[in-house]
């Protein structure tokens, strides 16, 4: 969903693409916390579901700007494509983004 709404924006609509990054990565938020509670992550520390996906969102808004840096460093100085530059901020973003929230919010209790 990110990266197509990513390549569309730019692609189709001619959206700047440090533009186009956010509106992507921002509309698979909801989707991509609803495939954590239901098929990713078998515990959840917390009881209040507005709580768990504010932090939840937190982590996806630092994400997101890991993501513009990982964007802009690719396209400005490394001169990738603007699809190769989101390619490579996925991975990079994933790995951050699955982390924290694993850590944050979906282990048991020590």
């Amino acid at each position: 969903m990110d990266f197509c709404t990513y390549s569309g924006l730019i692609r189709l609509a001619e959206v700047p693409y440090l533009v186009a990054a956010p509106i992507g990565f921002a509309m698979g938020l909801a989707f991509i916390y609803f495939l954590a509670i239901r098929w990713v992550f078998a515990h959840r520390r917390l009881a209040d579901p507005r709580l768990e996906f504010a932090i939840f969102a937190g982590i996806g808004v630092a994400g997101m700007a890991l993501n513009q840096l990982a964007i802009y460093i690719g396209v400005e100085r490394v001169a990738l494509s603007y699809e190769a530059a989101k390619l490579v901020s996925a991975g990079i973003v994933f790995c951050f983004n699955f982390a924290c929230r694993k850590l944050a919010l979906f282990t048991r209790y020590s």
